[in-house]
């Protein structure tokens, strides 16, 4: 789950991390406003999006005077910012954070974040402040820190100071850093972030340490312990498709491809797809229904696949445990007599009750292309798909 950033500075402060002072604004009368109850010469203009790349795509502003808020903002609330995260489409601009100008001396990057090859938190932070980590981690690796935090015991005051050290802030700021990097440590891990990222995390003329820029989310799996979060979600800001398929309980992600995929279990969906690249296939995206999954969600997941215009042809690829070969099968027959099938629909399904599940498919009279392995079915997908 995203959330904007004027939300996680919220959270930020309740963990007590020092934050600029900023307000969010709907209008350009609003921000204006805001401006002036701000005071000061300049100030930042931020699209309120979920995405990244805000700054190069015209989304973050400098104004220096209370008809540059008014201006910036007039342009920005009920646009589209299009960034290399959202696509062509673009995101949807409902509000703008005014946040007030700061003199900065020094500027890092700082992210948490799980690294699952290790099985462990890491923070990750580089003297390359308020650029892409990617690009610094693909050009100068070396500029890069990482420190493993013990799941734990946390992050260490100990430690904080030696990132601090190592990013080459002043030593009388070393402290002032360190609590800060804790303090979003603190937040990382009780609101059970999947990402909290800082670009910049920076130190002003002032020697005061603040988060400029904040980018959160949160892992899906621990919501239930945060009902708090709920009305934090901002639904205009999900691709339509998405956000249908999650109402229904689906795992789906919308890709630019033309072959969908109906699979349950998210290794067998990511092996799916891969297999569809093999084959110079491109899949239209990734759906998961899980191990328990009911016709009804079955019947659900093919409207939402049918409802994109550039899928070319359908690849079901199941392997019957907890979620039974018939169940699906069930499911596929109610769902193309319910959406009118009017693409190719390719079906491999191995596991318990296979040889029911495909008497059903086959008694269903619809025009259903069987294989047997993975390989043939990716194959066979892909060669319908260009047709």
């Amino acid at each position: 789950m995203k959330i904007h950033e004027y939300q996680a500075r919220r959270i930020l402060q309740n963990f007590d991390v020092p934050v600029p002072v900023a307000e969010v604004a709907s209008s350009a009368e609003e921000a204006e406003q805001i401006a002036k109850e701000i005071g000061g010469r300049v100030w930042a203009v931020k699209a309120q999006v979920h995405a990244g790349g805000r700054g190069k795509a015209g989304g973050v502003k400098l104004a220096r005077s209370l008809g540059d808020i008014s201006a910036l903002a007039s342009s920005l609330i009920g646009s589209r910012l299009v960034t290399k995260q959202t696509g062509a489409h673009g995101a949807p601009v409902s509000k703008v954070l005014i946040q007030e100008g700061l003199n900065i001396a020094q500027e890092f990057y700082v992210g948490l974040l799980i690294d699952r090859q290790a099985q462990k938190p890491i923070l990750i932070a580089s003297a390359e402040g308020g650029v892409e980590i990617e690009r610094v981690a693909a050009e100068s690796p070396e500029k890069i820190i990482n420190t493993y935090i013990d799941p734990e015991s946390g992050l260490s005051r100990e430690q904080a100071l030696e990132v601090a050290t190592k990013l080459g802030v002043e030593p009388a700021v070393c402290p002032e850093c360190a609590d800060v990097l804790v303090k979003l440590w603190n937040t990382f891990n009780s609101m059970d972030c999947s990402l909290l990222e800082i670009n910049p995390l920076i130190v002003t003329a002032e020697h005061k340490v603040y988060p400029l820029d904040v980018k959160m989310t949160f892992d899906d799996n621990a919501l239930m312990r945060h009902p708090e979060l709920e009305s934090l979600h901002d639904p205009e800001q999900e691709d339509p498709t998405e956000l249908t398929a999650h109402q229904a309980g689906l795992q789906y992600i919308q890709l630019d491809g033309n072959i969908a995929c109906l699979v349950n279990g998210a290794g067998l969906a990511m092996a799916t797809m891969d297999t569809i690249k093999l084959f110079g296939g491109e899949p239209a995206n990734f759906l998961d229904i899980g191990g328990g999954a009911s016709v009804e969600k079955v019947t659900a997941a093919f409207e939402i696949m049918l409802s994109r215009p550039e899928v070319k042809v359908i690849l079901v690829n199941i392997f019957g445990g907890i979620m039974k070969c018939d169940i699906i099968a069930e499911g596929i027959v109610q769902a193309c007599h319910k959406v009118k099938l009017t693409v190719p629909l390719v079906v491999r399904m191995k596991g318990t009750h296979e040889e029911l599940g495909k008497q059903i498919l086959k008694d269903s009279g619809l025009p259903i292309l069987s294989a047997e392995s993975l390989g043939e079915a990716a194959k066979l997908a892909v060669e319908k798909s260009r047709e």
